[in-house]
């Protein structure tokens, strides 16, 4: 009887749980079908019309391919880096290895409004110093965008590399094949899950990036996020809840079909 009531008791907090989570995702789907442009409950009607205010907005559509331009080449940038520092942090004997895998999962406990104005200051001393743009130029928020990356993928690829079973590459080595071709041919694809995760967590912390992009982005270009923040400034309609409904879709997506090649749940 103790034990199906703390089962039931269980359950139960699980399901608040999960109702907490998913609750601001279907109030904004929700309201982005509404008619009234003041949201109100019970709403006037439903409507697709701020789906359609939304793709003529120029400004999304221009926040949407820089956000995507961004993303990707900082996971480009920061996932070989990040997969080369967890393969080094793992299997190393280096010493100080605590003190640089704290260093390289800083980022992470840093807010982001406090390292967006870090790097803006660091920046702009550095464009005193060499007399060369930096800040709010596409390159300096590609490479502020790769400091979010790096930490995720150390984290997952690293966790991915300590639940290998060495056994293979010991095998093959005793074979005689040389540690590049270990490497290519037995570790790299044992890696696989934990740098496809770091890949998609890595693609999707930049893309959705605002703390960090609104301190570090110039005039003329904005990202999605920041698109959204501006049209707040100016309007409150369910337009937003559009375009958020848009990025869940596809966020969602992404990690249905990562999740299909690789099973996130053995490398999270």
């Amino acid at each position: 009887m103790i034990v199906a009531a703390r089962r039931i008791l269980f359950r139960g907090w699980v399901m608040l749980a999960y109702l907490a989570i998913f609750a601001p995702v279907v109030m904004i789907v929700t309201i982005s079908f509404f008619q009234q442009e003041i949201v109100s409950f019970p709403p006037d009607g439903l409507t697709l019309r701020w789906y359609w205010n939304a793709w003529q907005r120029p400004e999304f559509a221009r926040g949407f391919v820089s956000s995507l331009q961004i993303a990707a080449l900082a996971t480009a940038i920061g996932v070989p880096i990040g997969t080369a520092a967890a393969l080094a942090l793992v299997r190393s004997s280096l010493p100080g290895r605590g003190a640089f895998n704290s260093l390289l999962l800083g980022p992470l406990a840093v807010p982001g409004v406090v390292a967006g104005a870090a790097l803006y200051m660091f920046y702009v001393r550095t464009e005193n110093f060499l007399d060369q743009d930096i800040t709010a130029t596409l390159g300096g928020l590609i490479a502020a965008h790769t400091l979010l990356t790096i930490p995720w993928t150390v984290r997952l690829v690293a966790a991915s590399l300590q639940g290998l079973d060495r056994a293979a590459e010991e095998a093959a080595a005793n074979l005689g094949a040389r540690p590049f071709t270990v490497f290519r041919r037995i570790t790299l694809p044992m890696m696989r899950p934990g740098i496809v995760a770091a890949s998609m967590f890595s693609f999707i912390q930049s893309f959705e990036n605002l703390d960090l992009t609104m301190l570090l982005v110039g005039p003329g270009r904005s990202t999605l996020p920041v698109a959204m923040l501006s049209y707040l400034e100016f309007r409150i309609d369910p337009t937003l809840a559009a375009v958020a409904t848009v990025q869940i879709l596809l966020v969602g997506i992404l990690m249905a079909v990562t999740d299909h090649f690789v099973k996130l749940s053995r490398v999270i």
